[in-house]
C-alpha cells in the first residue's frame, strides 16, 4: 500500500499544508499536553483511532490509499505513541473528549470515526457524546460487546503487572516471550496469527512512564474477570448512524461472537468478517480493508443529527416498527 511522495497542499486554516498521500507526524498542544497525530490527504475527514498500547503507526498501510480522496487524521491517544504520558484520566470517555478537542484545534468540525479494539470503544463513545460531529462509525475488533477478552489482558490488569511488563524488556525474558510467540504461530493458533503485532505492543512499552499509562488505560476497561465496560446499552443510538463492523474470524483478543452481538444490537449496521484475519484485519489484508471502507464511505450518507432528533431518540429508544429504515441489522459478509 506504499505510495510515492507527492506535493503537499493546504487544507484548512489550522492544518496548513498537508501531504497528499504519505502521512506526516505532527504535534499540537491541547490542555497543556503534547498530542501527536498523522495527517494526509484532503476531502471529507476520516479519523483513525488505534487500540490499547498501539499508536497511529498501526494505520500506516492504509493511510496512503484512504488519503487519495479523504483528509485522514490518525491521533496517538494520550499515553500512547509519541503523545505525552501524564498521570491523567485514561477512561474511554476521556479519550473521546481528547479526540474532540484535537479535532477542534485542527478545525475539523465533523468526521467519520474508525476505531480498532479500544479505539473502537473510543469511536463509539465519541459518536454517543458528539452525534452532531459524527458522520459514520466503523468498529474494527472493538471492545465493549461482552465480557470475554484474551487472558493476556486480564492478567495484565492484576497487581504486579508493572513488574512483569518491566521484566519483559530485559533481554533473557524478552527472548522467551518471542520464542513463545513463535511457538503459537507455528502451532497455527488464533493468538499466533497476531504474534508479531502483540510483540510490537510489548516493545512499545520501553519505560516506566509508558507502562504506567498502559496499565491505567487497561484497568479502565478490563479487570481479572474480563471487560468491565459495555456499549450494548447504547447501541440503539446508532439508528440513523451508518455503522460498519469489521472483524477477524480468528480474533483471539476480542472474539467474533462479540461482532455478531453488536451487529444484532445496532439497527441497520453492516458486518464484514475477514476469514483469514485475527485481531488486526487492517494488517492482514490492507487492500481489502481500504476497499471496504471506501465502498462504505461512498455508499452511505453522512448522519445529520439535530438536537431535537437526538433528544427524541434518547426519550424513545424502542426499535422502530418492522420494515422501517434501520429497523434490522444490515448484511453480513464473510470472505
Amino acid at each position: 500500500m506504499a505510495a510515492p511522495s507527492s506535493p503537499a497542499r493546504p487544507v484548512g486554516d489550522r492544518l496548513g499544508v498537508v501531504p497528499r498521500r504519505d502521512s506526516e507526524l505532527r504535534f499540537r498542544t491541547v490542555h497543556g499536553y503534547r498530542r501527536a497525530f498523522r495527517v494526509a490527504g484532503a476531502g471529507p475527514a476520516v479519523v483513525l483511532v488505534h487500540g490499547i498500547g498501539d499508536s497511529s503507526a498501526t494505520w500506516e498501510a492504509v493511510i496512503p490509499a484512504l488519503a487519495r480522496r479523504h483528509l485522514v487524521i490518525a491521533p496517538d491517544l494520550l499515553g500512547h505513541g509519541d503523545s505525552d504520558k501524564p498521570r491523567a484520566d485514561y477512561s474511554v470517555a476521556a479519550y473521546a473528549n481528547g479526540v474532540r478537542d484535537l479535532l477542534g484545534v485542527l478545525g475539523v468540525p465533523r468526521a467519520t470515526l474508525v476505531g480498532h479494539s479500544l479505539g473502537g470503544g473510543v469511536a463509539m463513545q465519541f459518536a454517543y457524546q458528539y452525534p452532531d460531529r459524527t458522520e459514520r462509525l466503523v468498529l474494527v475488533g472493538t471492545g465493549g460487546a461482552g465480557p470475554e477478552v484474551t487472558p493476556l489482558l486480564r492478567a495484565a490488569s492484576l497487581p504486579g503487572a508493572r513488574a512483569l511488563l518491566a521484566a519483559s524488556q530485559v533481554p533473557p525474558l524478552r527472548w522467551q516471550v518471542g520464542w513463545a510467540a513463535d511457538a503459537l504461530r507455528l502451532l497455527g493458533t488464533d493468538l499466533g496469527r497476531d504474534a508479531a503485532d502483540l510483540l510490537r505492543l510489548v516493545d512499545a512499552l520501553p519505560d516506566a512512564t509508558s507502562r504506567e499509562a498502559f496499565i491505567r488505560t487497561l484497568r479502565a476497561v478490563v479487570d481479572w474477570r474480563g471487560q468491565v465496560v459495555t456499549m450494548l446499552d447504547r447501541c440503539y443510538l446508532t439508528r440513523g448512524m451508518p455503522t460498519l463492523l469489521v472483524w477477524g474470524a480468528h480474533d483471539a483478543v476480542v472474539p467474533l461472537a462479540h461482532a455478531r452481538t453488536a451487529h444484532a444490537a445496532m439497527p441497520g449496521s453492516r458486518l464484514e468478517v475477514f476469514d483469514d484475519a485475527g485481531h488486526f484485519p487492517h494488517h492482514s489484508d490492507p487492500a481489502r480493508f481500504v476497499g471496504l471502507l471506501e465502498a462504505f464511505l461512498d455508499g452511505t450518507d453522512a448522519a445529520r443529527w439535530s438536537p431535537e432528533q437526538w433528544r427524541g431518540l434518547l426519550r424513545c429508544p424502542a426499535a422502530p416498527p418492522a420494515g422501517a429504515p434501520g429497523s434490522r441489522p444490515g448484511p453480513v459478509s464473510a470472505t
